[in-house]
């Protein structure tokens, strides 16, 4: 018998002595399984409902009009910076991690949202579902902490702890196909409602940080041409009260140096008008721009109340109880035949 023979002779000796060892200890399974199918079923039972809202969104590349592209181009003739057309900050990419990111979460939670009757923050709110203060109980500290228009260090230390709970936990944002750009941003809780304002809020937090980081430029330069008009069209005034006056004195004057100042005064309101006029497209243009941002999210779909449960039914924790029985028993089976055969081995 050549030696590759007899290691696979040996090999299904001891495969055939394990499943006799199996056979032997099948009362010991059995109970093993019915023990863990028992804990998994009063698990089940008493674990608590939780909720999960899905909305749907999609990022938008930022891209312009090719007549606001025009419009721009012909601004930036005359030293006028409309904003940028083009951001590549807010990517799909990236706008999934600023969603995660705690500035935007912070900012969500403490929106207002009516819940149960009771309108509060919607941190306050998630305290009391999380049944929170229960484990605050026994610090002085924490006793009816509560989030409003105060914030202390302990407000920042608590908020920081329910930031990194919620992205760990509770906030998934994924691809909803691997070619489709939409994006599903899901949120799980022991309230259906609460789901359902985190997600709304979340999502309209991203939106406003989009558009105030967006518009910046777009806003800085409208600014400053409407401060400039003003400006201008208060000199306007005062050169044309000037040039009316100056008219008036030289209706009797015949020689045209006597007539100079007049002159100089009607040119002074010819320039100061073609300014006034200039400007005045430019802040139209400049408010064309900043109404033509194109948001970075679009929403699809929103969750719809009443959110379905999450809860896993009694025959898939049955299941789950009996095959971790199983594995568990058949490891411990296997460990102890293996740890008595090597003391036999050593014995002869």
């Amino acid at each position: 018998m050549s030696k590759e023979e007899a290691t696979l002779r040996e090999i299904i000796i001891t495969i055939s002595d394990y499943k006799k060892e199996m056979k032997s200890k099948l009362v010991y399974i059995f109970a093993f399984i019915i023990f863990f199918s028992a804990i998994s079923a009063t698990y089940a039972y008493f674990k608590k409902d939780k909720y999960s809202a899905v909305l749907s969104f999609v990022v938008e590349d930022q891209s312009s009009s090719s007549s606001l592209s025009a419009y721009s181009g012909i601004a930036s003739q005359f030293g006028m910076d409309l904003g940028g057309l083009t951001s590549t900050t807010f990517s799909q990419n990236n706008v999934i991690e600023l969603l995660k990111s705690r500035k935007v979460i912070e900012s969500a939670l403490n929106n207002e949202y009516e819940l149960n009757g009771k309108s509060d923050l919607l941190i306050n709110h998630y305290i009391e579902i999380n049944s929170l203060r229960e484990n605050w109980e026994e610090t002085e500290e924490l006793k009816g902490l509560l989030f409003g228009n105060k914030g202390t260090i302990i407000h920042d230390s608590i908020s920081g702890q329910i930031w990194s709970s919620i992205i760990e936990n509770k906030l998934i944002i994924e691809s909803q196909t691997d070619d489709a750009s939409i994006l599903n941003l899901t949120y799980t809780s022991l309230s259906g409602e609460y789901a359902k304002y985190f997600t709304e809020s979340l999502i309209a937090e991203m939106s406003e940080m989009y558009t105030h980081y967006q518009t910046e430029k777009s806003r800085k330069s409208l600014s400053q041409l409407e401060s400039r008009l003003d400006s201008v069209f208060i000199e306007l005034k005062s050169a044309e009260r000037q040039y009316a006056e100056i008219k008036d004195e030289n209706q009797r004057v015949i020689k045209a140096s006597g007539r100079l100042k007049e002159l100089q005064a009607f040119r002074q309101v010819e320039v100061l008008n073609t300014m006034y006029i200039e400007i005045i497209k430019h802040t139209e243009l400049a408010k064309m721009t900043l109404l033509n941002q194109t948001p970075i999210i679009q929403i699809i779909d929103k969750p719809i109340l009443p959110i379905n449960k999450t809860k896993k039914s009694l025959e898939v924790w049955l299941i789950i109880g009996a095959f971790l029985g199983f594995c568990i028993s058949t490891f411990l089976i296997i460990i102890k035949k293996l740890f008595r055969d090597t003391l036999q081995e050593e014995q002869i």
